[in-house]
C-alpha cells in the first residue's frame, strides 16, 4: 500500500524538507503541496490524499478552517497538524475540526514517517500533551450525555478509558494484558458504535462524558 500525502505549509523550505524525508520511503508518495488552506482543499479534491500534513497559522485560509472543510469534502483524507506546542493555541480547535493528531515540526524523520503511515491506517498522533489540554478544556463543565456509550461492552469502555489517555494500541495492549490485534478489534468496534470516524473523535466524546 502506498500512502498518498499532501503537504500544506506556507514555508517552501519546510515543504521541501518534508517532501525529501517522506519521499525517501518507498511506501509514501507526496502527491502535492499547497501554501494555504484554500489551495489545500482544492488540491486535495484533485489528488485524493490519504494523509494531509497541515500547518495551522497560514495567510488566507488557516489550517483549522481547512481541516473542517476537508472533513466535509473528503472525509477519507486524514489531517495531521504540524505544530509547536509552546506557541500553538489551536490544539483543541483543530481536534474538534477533525484533526487526527499532531506532529512537532522538529519530529525526527523516522518518527514522521511512522506517524504518517499509522495515520493512514486509522491511527493517531495524540500524545500526552494534547490529552492534558483536552482534559483541561472540560474541567468545570457538566458531563455531557453520550447515548452511544451505552452500546459499548465493559471491555470496550475499559479500552476507551485507556485510549482517552493518549495511549497507542500497543500501550493499551500492555496495560490491559491483551494482544495488539485484540485491541485493534476493540477500537474498531468502539469507533463503529460511537459513530465517529477516528480515535481522536472517540477520545473527545470520552472526555465530554467524563469517562476518562
Amino acid at each position: 500500500m502506498t500512502v498518498r500525502v499532501l503537504l500544506v505549509d506556507d514555508h517552501a523550505m519546510l515543504r521541501a524538507g518534508l517532501a525529501s524525508v517522506l519521499g525517501s520511503d518507498d511506501e509514501i508518495e507526496v502527491v502535492g503541496e499547497a501554501d494555504d488552506g484554500a489551495a489545500a482543499v482544492v488540491l486535495a479534491r484533485r489528488t485524493r490524499p490519504d494523509v494531509v500534513l497541515m500547518d495551522i497559522e497560514m495567510p488566507g485560509v488557516d489550517g483549522i478552517t481547512a481541516i473542517a472543510r476537508l472533513a466535509q469534502a473528503l472525509p477519507q483524507a486524514r489531517a495531521l497538524v504540524l505544530t509547536t506546542f509552546d506557541v500553538d493555541d489551536y490544539v483543541l480547535g483543530a481536534l474538534r475540526a477533525g484533526a487526527a493528531g499532531f506532529l512537532l515540526k522538529t519530529t525526527p524523520p523516522r518518527d514522521l514517517i511512522r506517524a504518517v503511515k499509522d495515520c493512514a491506517i486509522g491511527g493517531s498522533a495524540l500524545g500526552p500533551t494534547v490529552v492534558k489540554r483536552l482534559v483541561a478544556s472540560y474541567v468545570g463543565q457538566r458531563p455531557a450525555r453520550v447515548p452511544q456509550l451505552e452500546q459499548l461492552t465493559e471491555r470496550e469502555l475499559e479500552v476507551l478509558r485507556v485510549m482517552a489517555r493518549g495511549l497507542s494500541n500497543l500501550e493499551i495492549a500492555a496495560e490491559l494484558y491483551l494482544t495488539e490485534n485484540t485491541v485493534r478489534t476493540h477500537v474498531a468496534h468502539i469507533l463503529r458504535k460511537l459513530q465517529v470516524r477516528d480515535r481522536v473523535q472517540a477520545v473527545i466524546l470520552a472526555h465530554q462524558a467524563r469517562l476518562a
